[in-house]
């Protein structure tokens, strides 16, 4: 089976089977399915299983915006003299609505779909609503279609601030289209329930209702799809891999852990801890036989790039699956890629760079603790992350190639020693390109896949949940900083409570031992992110909440660099900012990307927090 034949296929069956064409078995190609025997063909469950997988085929067509959105307007990405006009709009926070990146209209799209697949299952399979029922493979499908329509809200609301609760009775866009402009009251015309005992012909009512405009925002949002999937959801994922061996569909539909994912997420943005920690833990606790989502070596070092070559449930939880030879595909390289034909309109900042490069492995220090700031550098190691940053993250490349890692180790000693003329002179004709989407691809292939959820951002989620989760021991207030720690460098925690190998997110790239790994102290050392050199130090001693915030953005630093370009950045920026409840966190780092004069007028922009969002429906 053909993973991204089916996603085609299935975006045509919405149209013709959900919108009310009396057949699509005239339309169906046997031949697009070489597995499926026409008996099966023509089967009532092929049909409900294409629909499904032709939302996903309408799910794909918001990744290009989803990266445009939540990167773009973040610290780690910038754009280059080749940028359209859109993304300079949203680069310089200046959106109009006719911005083809601000648009909502696929949100909508695929919230229409899926309330009209949600209706047709409630209505020919009304067991679904029936927690008592035995599970079937169409309360799989009720499950992923709930999740994928919650997944819309939750990504729309992050980007808008508020959007229009689309009723489930607008089953098309072209009915969400009319209600979304009415001036007036829309008149919907028809409003069909159905009871959860299974008779639903007895208790289907074709009256016109009358629609009132809502528009809810992150709170409303979280706390409606957060209880819907809780109440709702008997189970999350045809399990496809019974007809095909392809357990990488496992993760290219929504699953149950994928739904964790979500749920955890959203508990997150909206600062339940305990709830966030919870559904994190489902996921990072999970023991299996091949050590699945455990951060241990099976992407360590080098192999940490394989991660996007390929996809592997050992690490991926959700992952939409491109594929050019059934036409699915992204801009992705177009975007990013310097290798003509593309157009290579955005490009790492500095920053983003800087983070990957000014990273130091394997140094000591003599520490003087009665005086800190005699402490210094014995050995000053070896700088540079080779296998998140450089090759993988992003590149240097001259005429489309990119330049030997061995040239840029050069470059990175060169700057150690203080001779930034002769490094810059290494990567002096060099374009710096986001890499992620292109190290692994052909220039005409544009299919690089789109993670929406995996294992280390999931670590790193729950390590930020334990640097403010405290809890009542006796008479005192104790935190999990400890345990944070241990998450993102080693995997201690992990590997002591429940015997199992685990390295850390940091860890499994080489940078997680006594001396490279985060710390957090009474002492604090600062160092010369060129020379390693120690150059001061911060003293918390005492300050509990100093040690949190201190850690909260080594963590922000650790997303950066194992998570870049993946679409999260600008609202991890956001949650913090908003949990620090202090906007000039958010400000000053995106700021910091433009020119003098240009950085203080985004940076006063960004102290509103009215303008970390596309005010598309004022």
């Amino acid at each position: 089976m053909k993973k991204m034949g089916k996603y085609t296929r299935g975006i045509l069956l919405i149209f013709v089977v959900l919108l009310g064409v009396s057949s699509c078995k005239d339309f169906l190609n046997p031949e697009q399915e070489i597995n499926i025997t026409e008996d099966k063909l023509f089967d009532d469950w092929y049909e409900y299983r294409s629909i499904e997988m032709g939302l996903y085929g309408l799910q794909q067509k918001l990744v290009e915006q989803l990266v445009i959105l939540g990167e773009l307007r973040g610290d780690l990405l910038t754009i280059t003299e080749n940028a359209d006009a859109d993304m300079i709009e949203i680069y310089n926070f200046n959106v109009s609505k006719e911005n083809k990146y601000a648009s909502p209209t696929n949100f909508f799209k695929l919230i229409s779909a899926c309330n009209n697949f949600i209706k047709v299952l409630e209505r020919e399979y009304p067991e679904v609503t029936n927690s008592a029922s035995p599970v079937t493979n169409y309360d799989r499908l009720y499950g992923e279609a709930l999740c994928m329509r919650a997944w819309a809200y939750f990504n729309a609301v992050r980007i808008y601030g508020k959007v229009p609760f689309i009723y489930e009775s607008l089953t098309t866009i072209e009915e969400v289209e009319s209600f979304l402009a009415s001036t007036t009251p829309y008149v919907d015309s028809v409003d069909i329930r159905f009871s959860r005992d299974g008779y639903y012909n007895d208790t289907i009512f074709n009256n016109p209702i009358t629609l009132e405009k809502q528009y809810y925002d992150k709170e409303l949002i979280i706390d409606y799809f957060t209880n819907e999937l809780v109440a709702k959801v008997k189970a999350v994922g045809v399990n496809h891999a019974i007809d095909n061996n392809d357990n990488t569909w496992e993760v290219s539909i929504w699953n149950t852990h994928a739904m964790n994912a979500l749920l955890g997420q959203m508990y997150l943005t909206q600062g339940d801890l305990v709830n966030a920690a919870g559904y994190f833990q489902k996921i990072t606790n999970l023991v299996t036989d091949n050590f699945r989502y455990q951060l241990d070596n099976s992407f360590s070092g080098g192999n940490w790039q394989n991660i996007f070559v390929n996809i592997d449930n050992r690490e991926h939880i959700f992952t939409l699956w491109f594929n050019k030879a059934n036409f699915q595909q992204n801009s992705f390289q177009m975007m990013f890629d310097s290798r003509e034909p593309n157009k290579y309109m955005l490009k790492p900042t500095r920053a983003a760079v800087l983070k990957w490069e000014t990273i130091w492995d394997n140094y000591t220090l003599i520490e003087n603790t009665a005086i800190p700031s005699r402490t210094r550098i014995d050995v000053r190691g070896t700088p540079g992350d080779f296998s998140r940053g450089y090759g993988v993250s992003y590149a240097y490349t001259v005429n489309g190639q990119a330049v030997s890692p061995a040239l840029i180790q050069s470059m990175l000693y060169l700057k150690a020693e203080d001779d930034f003329r002769t490094a810059e002179l290494l990567t002096a004709d060099a374009d710096t390109v986001v890499w992620k989407y292109s190290f692994y691809k052909n220039i005409f292939d544009q299919d690089a896949d789109f993670i929406v959820y995996r294992a280390a951002g999931i670590h790193l989620w729950l390590a930020e949940v334990y640097v403010w989760w405290a809890f009542d021991r006796g008479n005192t207030v104790s935190t999990f900083t400890t345990r944070a720690l241990d998450i993102v460098n080693n995997g201690a925690h992990y590997n002591i409570q429940t015997n199992r190998d685990q390295l850390g997110v940091r860890g499994r790239v080489g940078f997680g031992g006594n001396v490279d790994g985060i710390k957090v102290g009474n002492i604090n050392y600062i160092h010369d992110p060129f020379s390693n050199k120690v150059t001061d130090y911060i003293d918390l001693t005492g300050d509990l909440v100093g040690k949190q915030l201190y850690l909260e953005e080594q963590i922000l630093d650790e997303r950066a660099r194992e998570l870049a370009f993946e679409g999260e950045r600008f609202y991890d920026l956001m949650r913090v900012a908003r949990r620090r409840n202090d906007p000039s966190f958010l400000a000053e780092k995106v700021s910091s990307k433009f020119q003098e004069g240009k950085r203080e007028e985004i940076y006063t922009l960004l102290l509103d927090e009215n303008n970390w969002y596309i005010n598309y429906f004022d």
